[in-house]
């Protein structure tokens, strides 16, 4: 079995990307934004999801 070497730099990265299937980077696209939006929203009500936050705004 042959080892693929690692990807080191953003050029070689983009290639691995648009070689890979559209799902893969739909599916990495949407997670990516769903981490960064719950982030802010925990940022604005100071608490994490699923706790109630003891001060409201």
């Amino acid at each position: 079995m042959a080892v693929r070497p690692t990807v080191t730099d953003a050029e070689g990265f983009g290639k691995e990307l648009m070689a890979a299937r559209p799902d893969l980077l739909r599916s990495m696209v949407k997670a990516f934004a769903e981490a960064l939006m719950g982030a802010e929203v925990e940022g604005v009500c100071n608490a994490e999801y699923g706790e109630i936050s003891g001060s409201p705004h």
